[in-house]
């Protein structure tokens, strides 16, 4: 395959590492100062860029009919346009909050986890999550994608940051420490005792590795697709 990069920082670096382990071809390494692009050689993009731009680089590839997946985070107050521009093309888009094999069970993990403690009341929901000191957005998009897995499956209406607990939302406490590259836990409390989830990521090549597989399952495809469709996992 012929990739675009879209952002060519840490998270670029890396994905471009594992895409040439795994004889792909890097064709354009698109960052801020890029003025040109060359949309013919390009079979699918991958965007990791910054969330000011992330809407205009998803709006370019899908006008240009070129798959693009996209993790970068903090731009989803346009996540409805990019979608209705999707099916207005037939394109094809993945937005990810994250792209970690193991964070996607963990999505799963959480969804049925409140399922179960949906009507045990006696239960408060709370959230932290930790990433490295240049993460730009709090709290990250996969605290978000666990917060709104907690919500759609019980009685609470809403998240918030860095707030102490209230019976209709649920605080997510955000650390940013060294060069920690994403810990994520829920943890249901009560008086009497608690539950906890947690997944921690040893380093940035499962992300990786990850969004350079959904741009291999992605070409020859349209639609909007997720990481559930990516992974098959029902």
């Amino acid at each position: 395959m012929n990739i675009a990069l879209f952002g060519y920082g840490r998270m670029g670096k890396m994905i471009e590492q594992v895409a040439l382990n795994r004889n792909h071809t890097i064709v354009a390494k698109i960052d801020i100062d890029t003025t040109e692009i060359d949309f013919s050689k390009i079979d699918v993009a991958i965007d990791f860029s910054l969330p000011n731009a992330a809407f205009g680089n998803i709006t370019k590839c899908i006008e240009n009919n070129v798959p693009v997946i996209s993790g970068t985070t903090g731009w989803l107050e346009n996540y409805d346009n990019a979608v209705a521009l999707c099916k207005e093309k037939k394109g094809a888009f993945i937005y990810g909050s994250n792209f970690s094999l193991g964070v996607n069970l963990f999505f799963e993990l959480n969804d049925y986890l409140a399922k179960m403690m949906s009507n045990l009341k006696d239960y408060n929901v709370t959230m932290e999550e930790i990433h490295h000191t240049k993460k730009l957005d709090a709290p990250s998009g996969t605290a978000i994608s666990l917060a709104e897995g907690v919500i759609k499956n019980t009685n609470y209406e809403g998240w918030k940051l860095d707030t102490t607990e209230k019976a209709t939302e649920i605080p997510i406490v955000a650390k940013r420490i060294g060069d920690v590259p994403g810990t994520h836990t829920v943890a249901y409390n009560s008086s009497v005792d608690s539950i906890e989830i947690k997944h921690t990521a040893h380093n940035r090549e499962g992300f990786a590795l990850g969004a350079v597989v959904a741009a291999e399952w992605i070409i020859g495809k349209t639609g909007v697709f997720s990481m559930k469709d990516v992974l098959n996992i029902n």
